[in-house]
C-alpha cells in the first residue's frame, strides 16, 4: 500500500474525532457558562475545547494533503 493512502487513512478518522471531541466540549463549556458556573471552569473547558477542535483539523488537513498527493501520484 502506498504510504501517502496509509496516512490519508489513519489521519482522516482522528482528525475527525478531534474536531467532534472539540465541538462537544465547547458545547459543554456554553452550557457551564449559562448555568453561571465559576468563570475558570467554563474558560478552562473552551480552552481545551478549541485545543482539540484546532488539532483536529490541524490532522484532517494532513490527511487531505497526503490524499492528494497520493492521487497526484495516480494521476487522478
Amino acid at each position: 500500500m502506498d504510504q501517502h493512502y496509509q496516512e490519508w487513512s489513519e489521519n482522516a478518522p482522528r482528525g475527525l474525532l478531534l474536531i467532534g471531541a472539540g465541538i462537544s466540549v465547547i458545547g459543554q463549556a456554553i452550557v457551564l457558562k449559562s448555568r453561571r458556573k465559576s468563570t475558570v471552569v467554563w474558560f478552562l473547558f473552551g480552552l481545551v475545547g478549541l485545543i482539540l477542535f484546532n488539532a483536529g483539523v490541524s490532522v484532517f488537513g494532513e490527511a487531505v494533503k497526503h490524499r492528494t498527493l497520493y492521487e497526484s501520484k495516480l494521476g487522478l
